[in-house]
């Protein structure tokens, strides 16, 4: 089976607002290993997208989730319970917030926002910290070091790219030349930016992060959010970056 790279999208509603996010899917021979998977409660949006490459959740062998954050591993309990023997990966400094052993980054950002809102934001406020105490632990089976290289699609190493959470890792395909970003760069009207600077664990070093992906000149960018970026068509269509 020749590898496969694929960027899937998943809408929902929290709210007013529809958010949408790029879990991607890795396939090869062996592997079928799905990178980040969405909000909690969007498993049945999941199984929509893998239905369209004839695969089921139970299928999946691995779940990378670059970090802790709930539109990123809100799936992942649900999805371990249908499928026991998928292997799920995380960063070291991550694994404790994905377990539930720490309190979450986010959880702890939002409790303490609180303090400072008042009326209508202060009711949003509530409902997001309501949905981030219901995000499911999920145990971590393995975890993923700086520079450790994968047998995935023909070669794959794993970046740290931290900033935006303290453990925030990326992957780099290097056979294909494709990036998958996680948070550490999104895209906003099509052009490379730090993903939500303002809840950046460390904004310094989220910018290093993005810069270091720019610095790879990678023929393709997965991003969780914003989907994928091209720097040769964006170069042609004169919107690259310097």
């Amino acid at each position: 089976m020749e590898p496969k790279i694929i960027c899937l999208e998943i809408t929902m509603a929290f709210g007013q607002i529809l958010n949408t996010v790029h879990p991607v899917l890795l396939l090869d021979g062996k592997n079928r290993v799905l990178v980040d998977c969405g909000f909690s409660g969007c498993l049945p949006l999941l199984e929509e997208q893998l239905k369209k490459y004839g695969l089921t959740p139970e299928e999946i062998t691995g779940l990378v989730l670059t970090h802790h954050d709930h539109d990123h591993m809100g799936a992942a309990a649900a999805l371990k319970r249908i499928n026991p023997g998928i292997r799920i990966c995380a960063s070291p400094a991550e694994t404790p917030l994905i377990s539930g052993r720490e309190t979450p980054l986010r959880l702890r950002q939002a409790c303490e926002l609180q303090k400072h809102l008042s009326g209508t934001q202060r009711e949003f406020g509530e409902a997001f910290c309501a949905m981030l105490e219901r995000v499911e632990p999920v145990h971590v089976d393995c975890q993923l070091e700086d520079r450790t290289w994968l047998d995935w699609c023909g070669g794959c190493q794993v970046l740290n790219t931290p900033g935006h959470t303290r453990g925030h890792i990326s992957l780099y395909l290097e056979k294909q030349d494709v990036v998958i970003t996680g948070d550490a760069m999104a895209l906003e009207n099509g052009v490379p930016a730090v993903a939500n600077l303002q809840f950046a664990q460390d904004p310094d070093q989220a910018g290093q992060s993005l810069q270091a992906f720019l610095d790879l000149r990678a023929r393709l960018y997965c991003c969780y959010h914003g989907g994928t970026y091209s720097p040769e068509a964006a170069a042609e269509a004169g919107g690259c970056p310097e």
